[in-house]
């Protein structure tokens, strides 16, 4: 039984909310820090949002989101995650952002506090290095997105304890995820394979090859997935992807990695999916549009 009573969660987008609502949905007392309260009102919105199909679908009772939402605590305040026993971090895929959250957090939080990363690119060891307790310091990748998905990669870095894994994979399991144990390794499982996978779907798109809509249904419907890549892309964000392809392309120089020029210009445009309506396909009040 894990003795991790507070969750924190930094970073309330699309990842960062989903975490948090695993984490508070299994009874954790759940901290969700962004320096921007914009954000953390939409998360909640979102959160508020998901819990009442919960509740339609029978799964939860209106009593238990009520107990949930009380658990789930926002703040700008980075002092705020101070009484967490375990942080994961789910802010931008960039070293140097996520070097300075831990090393402020180093400051501000107990000895005991367990830090962890929901990296699914960058080296965990490096980034263990920035946070001034790299024996505390653990990689947790989950999948998105995470209010739905089990699976939980858990990556230990060269200096991580043995004590320390063992309490953040048992306090994973407490929150009713499925961890695996990788390797400190580029991608780990998932996006070693995924990355380069959505950007060969990106290329098809590039050349014409065929549509949005139908490429999705050929994976869909030929491989059994239940979502296509494209779709896949627009609920990540072809921001995120951008920053997924760089941390990976870096380090593996693997050309199928590279990012290809149609996300840039997609960016450029603001076409980013889900979070700015329009991706590879246009989407009003969440519902999805076209291909």
């Amino acid at each position: 039984m894990s003795d991790i009573k507070t969750i924190g969660v930094a970073g309330c987008g699309t990842m960062g909310s989903g975490i948090a609502i695993v984490a508070a949905r299994a009874g954790f007392r759940t901290i969700v820090y962004d320096t921007r309260q914009d954000a953390l009102d939409r998360a909640r919105k979102q959160t508020e949002g998901f819990f009442a199909k919960s509740v339609q679908r029978g799964k939860l009772t209106e009593q238990q989101v009520e107990g949930i939402m009380r658990n789930l605590i926002g703040t700008t305040e980075l002092a705020d995650m101070a009484g967490c026993d375990l942080i994961i971090d789910a802010v931008f895929e960039d070293l140097r952002v996520k070097h300075d959250l831990f090393g402020k957090l180093n400051e501000i939080c107990p000895a005991h506090t367990i830090f962890a990363s929901n990296t699914s690119t960058l080296s965990i060891t490096e980034i263990a290095a920035g946070s001034h307790r790299d024996d505390h310091f653990v990689g947790m990748h989950f999948c998105l997105p995470a209010q739905l998905m089990k699976l939980v990669e858990m990556s230990p870095g060269i200096n991580t304890s043995e004590e320390t894994f063992k309490k953040a994979w048992a306090a994973c399991e407490a929150m009713g995820q499925r961890p695996v144990k990788t390797k400190d390794n580029p991608g780990f499982i998932l996006n070693y394979f995924l990355v380069p996978y959505n950007n060969d779907a990106i290329r098809l798109v590039e050349a014409g090859v065929a549509s949005p809509a139908d490429i999705d249904l050929a994976i869909k419907e030929g491989l059994g997935y239940p979502m296509g890549p494209l779709e896949l892309l627009d609920l990540i964000g072809l921001d995120t992807q951008l920053l997924l392809c760089e941390a990976l392309h870096g380090v593996t120089h693997e050309p199928r990695a590279a990012c290809p020029p149609l996300v840039k210009r997609m960016i450029a445009a603001g076409h980013l999916g889900r979070k700015s309506g329009r991706g590879f396909y246009t989407y009003k009040d969440n519902a999805m549009f076209g291909g």
